[in-house]
């Protein structure tokens, strides 16, 4: 059995692929077999993973929004210079200073904008 080991991001080879792909096609051809260690799904079972999957479906569905900022470019530069995956980074940034109001409250009293 091949294991393959991705990091975030990253895809496997097309060795890797075919390699599992003949490995699949290879175990395909024999019957599954249920013993203590690997029961066969209930009905119960099976409802509370379809009832699981929706749940993270949901989750995924609702976890992050589009949406357009007009931003300083020496922000854009700072944030950038972070490398790949820098977007992220910037969403995190906002969500904790969202998560802390005398973070927010020292940022709305500097600015004399006062959106609101």
């Amino acid at each position: 059995m091949t294991t393959i080991i991705l990091k975030a991001g990253q895809k496997p080879t097309k060795e890797e692929l075919r390699q599992a792909r003949l490995e699949y096609e290879e175990a395909t051809k024999y019957e599954i077999v249920y013993d203590e260690d690997s029961p066969e799904s209930t009905p119960k079972a099976l409802a509370e993973f379809a009832a699981m999957a929706r749940e993270l479906r949901l989750k995924q569905r609702n976890a992050k929004q589009l949406v357009t900022v007009r931003l300083p470019s020496e922000c854009i530069k700072q944030y950038k210079a972070l490398g790949k995956g820098y977007t992220g980074v910037m969403a995190d940034v906002l969500a904790f200073a969202a998560k802390n109001p005398d973070i927010l409250h020292k940022i709305y009293a500097a600015d004399q904008r006062h959106v609101g």
